[in-house]
């Protein structure tokens, strides 16, 4: 379960011993609403709308001890790579375990059947998780952190999560009786042996989503308290738990056909044993540092001024993720239509495609936004500071998103044959998950980037504009994906599985369309944002040409091991990437060949010394 989305932190509750003295020289929130309607038309709450007061004034309270804590950790840069290091850890492991499903597995109707149902429960951990918490949860408990008010802040963790553990095990419970309608509902292609087995796992995998919302609210804690590297690691391992029991009930039976539903489908469930036990201990391992970090878990189901500012900002969150959820599982519903495989072939592609988002995206939003959420000074100050983040925030994210788009399309074979090409997953099922993979690449850059819009409406306390516009991106996803992926193979005289990559591209044009929007709106409220048309032509070109040396490679190097092709091609596509790049004089090239070269240093002067 991927842990799809934005983290933010920074708002909360003020004390107002001074707010007379103050409101002659710092705008109230009034004011900024006025503002706001004037230029975006339409009022949405500004920076320090659950405080009246702008940050500058929050901060006028604040002890030296409290201003440190945010600034301790050091820039957003390192920040950024910290969440990048535990997400690329936890990514490779999540590879690993896919890898490890496309053994045993294949394209097949068990690989299909568990498919959708770990997608049906996994809308807990999506809805409730830690994207939802980043909106909520992170911003009003890490001000109350910066305001050194952590008995307050301590009083709405417990709060948060005591309300967290009543609505998941409410849930959860519904989920696990409910299975058989839930899998009719939304596997409706599903029949048979097929669907009995689906409704089986269902039942499995629901309590396991249930302690994963669980470890989101740690999560929460740990971001706000700077400690990245822990909270994105913990997913490792769920992953091993997960390969752990695929391999003990899978190895015993590898010689039978994928199609045997009886033997598979045992070992399947097995599978889901193994996700809730790896869900339990990564909540778990999580626990002892959110403990030490906590003076007090005050569990209540009392609601404070704090807590209800939690909540209120939750719903719409709720509501925007909630509406992301309903299209993924449309998506599911029209690929159980198109055969056995699409559903477990988008699963594939997914681990693929989110690689570069949960890397890039969310990594630099996750980042960015304690710095958004915490930027103190007059409303203008705050833009300009919201504008500078915000550009910096996107050319990094582009960067590395910009070679991942140019790499899906031209070597995507080579990404899919050194991941999944064994066991059970053959040449055919390779061709199959690289189109996919390369319709997916359609949104990839709007997809990143729009995360870092969404968080920035985030610290300036507006979660209602993502989510309008998170629904239109839904409504357009589900049009052009029925019309593509039904209709469309049969004009072209291909076999309906093929609708699949309709899915895929067609979720592209939306999000294109939704980050537009994004931007615009952002734009009129905060000043102009935006990459610059010949920083993007810089990436692109060099990232062409070096798919261009890349797909030579792949055609003398047809006859290797996949291992040994991918090092062969996609080794020198990245390295020749940087070095295109650094040509053109692209500042992120620079700054990241530099790290490497201080790192390569380092290392060389520990190997003299010793």
């Amino acid at each position: 379960m991927t842990a799809d989305d934005a983290h933010g932190q920074g708002h909360g509750r003020a004390t107002d011993a001074t707010d007379d003295q103050r409101q002659s020289r710092t705008p109230t929130v009034e004011a900024a609403g006025d503002e706001a309607e004037r230029v975006a038309g339409e009022t949405v709450d500004q920076v320090g709308a659950t405080t009246a007061q702008f940050p500058s004034e929050v901060g006028a309270t604040e002890t030296p001890e409290a201003r440190r804590e945010p600034a301790a950790s050091g820039s957003t840069t390192r920040h950024a790579f910290l969440v990048g290091a535990g997400i690329l850890l936890s990514r490779v492991v999540g590879l690993v375990r896919q890898r490890v499903f496309a053994y045993y597995f294949g394209v097949s109707v068990v690989g299909d059947a568990y498919a959708a149902a770990f997608r049906i429960p996994n809308f807990l951990q999506n809805v409730f998780g830690e994207g939802a918490l980043s909106a909520s949860f992170i911003p009003v408990y890490a001000k109350l952190l910066a305001q050194g008010e952590r008995e307050a802040a301590d009083r709405v963790a417990g709060a948060v999560f005591s309300l967290l553990a009543v609505v998941t095990s409410l849930l959860v419970l519904f989920g696990v009786f409910a299975a058989p309608l839930l899998t009719d509902v939304l596997a409706l292609g599903f029949e048979g042996e097929k669907r009995d087995l689906t409704v089986a796992l269902v039942r499995v995998l629901f309590p396991g989503a249930g302690l994963l919302v669980m470890s989101a609210w740690c999560l929460g804690v740990l971001n706000s308290h700077r400690r990245f590297f822990l909270s994105y690691t913990a997913p490792v391992i769920w992953n091993c738990a997960i390969i752990a029991a695929l391999a003990l009930a899978g190895t015993p039976v590898r010689g039978t056909s994928p199609d045997d539903l009886a033997v598979w489908g045992e070992v399947a469930r097995y599978t889901a044993w193994g996700a809730v036990a790896g869900s339990f201990l990564q909540f778990g391992v999580q626990l002892p540092t959110v403990f030490r970090l906590l003076s007090g878990l005050h569990l209540t189901l009392g609601a404070d001024a704090n807590v209800r500012t939690v909540v209120r900002n939750f719903v719409p969150v709720f509501l925007s993720r909630g509406v992301v959820q309903i299209s993924a599982f449309v998506d599911e519903m029209i690929a159980t239509l198109l055969g056995d495989g699409p559903v477990i072939a988008l699963t594939f592609t997914q681990s693929l495609y989110t690689l570069p988002v949960s890397l890039f995206g969310m990594a630099v939003s996750a980042a960015k936004l304690p710095a958004m959420s915490s930027t103190v000074g007059e409303q203008s100050e705050v833009f300009a500071a919201l504008r500078k983040e915000l550009n910096e925030g996107l050319r990094q994210i582009s960067y590395f998103v910009v070679p991942s788009i140019v790499g899906f399309v031209a070597l995507g074979d080579v990404m899919v044959s050194v991941l999944y090409r064994t066991g059970n997953f053959t040449r055919d099922d390779v061709v199959y998950v690289w189109a996919i993979l390369a319709g997916s690449a359609v949104g990839l850059l709007p997809t990143t980037l729009g995360r870092l819009y969404a968080s920035t409406f985030y610290g300036l306390h507006d979660t209602r504009t993502p989510f309008r516009f998170a629904a239109l991106h839904v409504a357009l996803a589900v049009v052009l994906g029925y019309l593509t992926a039904i209709y469309v193979p049969p004009l072209l005289g291909v076999e309906m599985r093929w609708g699949a990559v309709g899915l895929t591209a067609s979720a592209g044009v939306a999000g294109w369309i939704e980050f537009l929007l994004l931007r615009r709106k952002l734009n009129a409220r905060i000043g102009r944002t935006g990459l610059p048309a010949s920083y993007l032509l810089k990436l692109f070109a060099a990232a062409l040409v070096c798919a261009a040396v890349g797909w030579g490679l792949k055609l003398l190097s047809a006859p290797l091991h996949p291992i040994f092709l991918a090092a062969t091609v996609l080794l020198p596509y990245g390295l020749l990437y940087f070095a295109a790049t650094s040509v053109l004089k692209v500042p992120e090239s620079r700054a990241v060949v530099g790290r490497f070269l201080r790192v390569f240093r380092r290392g060389s002067g520990g190997t003299k010394r010793g």
